[in-house]
């Protein structure tokens, strides 16, 4: 019989963890339904089933989620919108009889969707204040502390950048530079990331008070996604993407990457799959942040042989039988062309997207 599994509001990557969970090669069946609020979300042309979402969020969602799962008679949740306040109520779907696939530790899930508290958690931590490296850093919520922020960075010799300390990839991220904003950057550099100091500093003085920006010294070497697959504190594999020039990615055999995943694995204990983010500065992979969820780009991580969205659902379905040690095919590098989708028709137009 078809286990139902569900896909809220997923990035578009989520088409390649669909696939590999609908043919994984042990033949298990799968019925896949996908919410968005997007109707031409290209992932829902993968799915068995596609539902518009309703623009809600906090307990209203939660109560959507739980009134969805009863309706559909789902067996696992694979959540990314509302995931901590899923895991804050995740006894309400055990008792519905559907898995979750997220981590039950709700605290730790709130204090790593908080870049600062991720921060505050390493420098505190008796083991990962010395196995994890953190860039400089300041919290910020006004102009004028941002000035001073800024001034304090750039008097270590920094370049520096901010971010929100609440939000998601690369959202909100801008890097500041010395020079005025030019002419050659809005007629011929495209779109950026960059932003004057002058510039962000007459904006945030719209506000008397905004919400905590991160403000940072800027790595300059190369970033690491490490996607690690975990059960019961143990760590199955842990595979090191390097994002190269454009769009090359290099699975890598980086063994202080590797280091440092054990490291925060055997420290958190985050189960099933999750993600940590790092980037180099002068020799010194620095930690950006831990998604516990699958990272955008962990189709890519397959490549080292290893159905990493597959053996989640076992783990989460199967518990410690589903433990086995994998040996990662590094040395894989990739890109990625851009292919079109042609969206079902006869899935948007019939019964299955309903607005719920």
């Amino acid at each position: 019989m078809k286990k139902k599994i569900w896909f809220n509001q997923w990035f578009t990557t989520a088409a390649h963890f669909i696939d590999m969970i609908k043919y994984n090669a042990d033949g298990m069946e799968f019925e896949v339904y996908g919410t968005s609020h997007n109707e031409h979300a290209a992932y829902l042309s993968y799915c068995d089933a596609a539902f518009i979402e309703p623009d809600i969020a906090g307990e209203d969602y939660i109560e959507f989620c739980l009134r969805f799962c009863k309706i559909h008679r789902i067996n696992i949740f694979v959540p990314r919108k509302e995931n901590v306040l899923i895991a804050k109520n995740l006894s309400k779907f055990e008792q519905i009889g559907v898995k979750v696939l997220v981590c039950p530790d709700a605290p730790l899930m709130e204090m790593l969707d908080d870049k600062e508290a991720t921060y505050k958690l390493m420098q505190q931590h008796p083991i990962l204040k010395t196995a994890v490296n953190i860039p400089d850093y300041i919290i910020v919520n006004n102009a004028e502390s941002f000035k001073e922020a800024y001034t304090a960075l750039r008097k270590k010799g920094h370049k520096v950048c901010f971010k929100p300390v609440i939000g998601e990839g690369g959202n909100g991220f801008r890097l500041v530079q010395e020079q005025p904003d030019s002419i050659e950057e809005l007629f011929y550099q495209g779109i950026n990331a960059n932003i004057s100091f002058d510039s962000a500093y007459e904006i945030l003085k719209q506000q008397t008070v905004f919400p905590p920006l991160m403000v940072l010294e800027y790595l300059e070497g190369y970033e690491y996604s490490i996607d690690c697959l975990s059960y019961d504190g143990k760590l199955m594999a842990a595979i090191p993407r390097k994002k190269g020039k454009g769009r090359l990615r290099e699975l890598e055999d980086n063994p202080v990457l590797l280091k440092l995943a054990k490291d925060i694995n055997d420290t958190l204990k985050i189960p099933f799959i999750y993600n940590i983010q790092v980037k180099y500065q002068n020799g010194i992979p620095k930690l950006l942040e831990i998604n516990p969820r699958m990272s955008g780009g962990l189709h890519y991580s397959c490549l080292a042989g290893i159905n990493m969205p597959y053996r989640a659902i076992l783990l989460l379905l199967q518990g410690k039988k589903a433990i086995k040690q994998f040996r990662p095919h590094f040395g894989v590098k990739s890109s990625y062309l851009e292919k079109e989708i042609v969206l079902k028709d006869n899935v948007f137009q019939s019964s299955k997207i309903v607005h719920l």
